[in-house]
């Protein structure tokens, strides 16, 4: 169990062989910082591919000083860079992948495209974990920025995908809880009739390596004190690691209620290619942007499996 996002940092850290992160149009100064404290701590060594005058004049400027560990691919064109980013991940010379100054859609164009890309027969999805005040440890939550309805076979990947990089952080048999408004199955509401559905597909060995609690309501999800009040016993109540939401836009504004208003902290992460994919929007903090680089460091084995 993870209790904050420093304890994993901590975790990443005790590997003693470094991650490789390839930046795609790494000519971009707050990218550059996230990667640059990454390095300094001694969990990654940078790939820049983009402009290598203008990632030298801000290196310079900022004092970002790789050791000259730092290998930089001098590219101008961004979809040269999506493509030079993909094929180095592709000939195994990366770890796992950011982007830089670019838009996210030309990234991901080259990431699936059928031939060159990183796709490995699994559906790619979006993986949020969490420090939440008042919770006891870390959360993940999916799908908040992929998906935008998945129906139930594409939840039961997105469960696949969350398990497995939950796995390769230490978690055994991590507890996943499927969100509905109520913890009562509804016939008349699809998001509970899939939970059900998930919750049966875990125990009869389709949905393997963890324990699926569906339908279930976000107060027993993380709270046993409520669960108990309710009547409602499961191994997941008040102890969930990994949340499924209904739909992106629940999701999304989950996520950004417990970063704006309530004080949480996020890292974030596309999963279900070759390699983890960290793609931080440009309102993002420096630490979701740090963080995000450690959790992709943290998942980048299970990635490629």
């Amino acid at each position: 169990m993870l209790r904050n996002l420093k304890e994993m940092a901590e975790l990443v850290k005790a590997n003693p062989i470094k991650k490789r992160i390839v930046l795609a149009c790494a000519h971009d100064e707050h990218s550059l910082d996230a990667v640059y404290e990454a390095f300094k701590e001694g969990i990654v060594d940078p790939i820049l591919v983009g402009r290598e005058s203008e990632i030298r004049e801000i290196m310079e400027r900022e004092g970002f000083d790789f050791g000259g560990a730092e290998k930089i691919y001098d590219i101008e064109d961004d979809i040269d860079c999506a493509k030079k980013a993909v094929s180095l991940i592709r000939e195994g010379e990366g770890d796992f992948m950011m982007k830089g100054r670019m838009q996210t859609a030309d990234l991901l164009k080259q990431v699936v495209n059928k031939e060159k890309g990183l796709q490995v027969g699994k559906i790619m999805s979006h993986v949020g974990i969490f420090e939440i005040p008042n919770y006891h440890k870390l959360v993940a939550m999916t799908d908040g920025g992929m998906l935008l309805a998945p129906d139930l076979e594409k939840k039961a990947k997105v469960i696949n995908n969350a398990v497995e990089t939950m796995q390769n952080m230490g978690y055994e048999n991590p507890k996943v809880a499927v969100l509905c408004a109520a913890e009562k199955l509804n016939e008349k509401a699809p998001e509970s009739v899939d939970a059900a559905a998930l919750k049966e597909m875990n125990e009869s060995g389709e949905i393997l390596g963890c324990i699926v609690e569906g339908p279930i309501s976000y107060d027993i999800a993380f709270s046993k004190e409520i669960a108990d009040f309710k009547g409602f016993e499961s191994p997941v109540a008040g102890d969930a690691d990994i949340l499924i939401v209904p739909n992106m836009a629940a999701g999304n504004m989950l996520g950004k209620s417990w970063t704006i208003t309530a004080g949480g902290i996020m890292a974030g992460i596309i999963v279900g290619a070759k390699v983890p994919i960290v793609l931080t929007s440009r309102g993002a903090t420096a630490d979701e942007k740090f963080y995000s680089i450690v959790f992709a460091a943290a998942g980048s084995n299970a990635s490629a499996n």
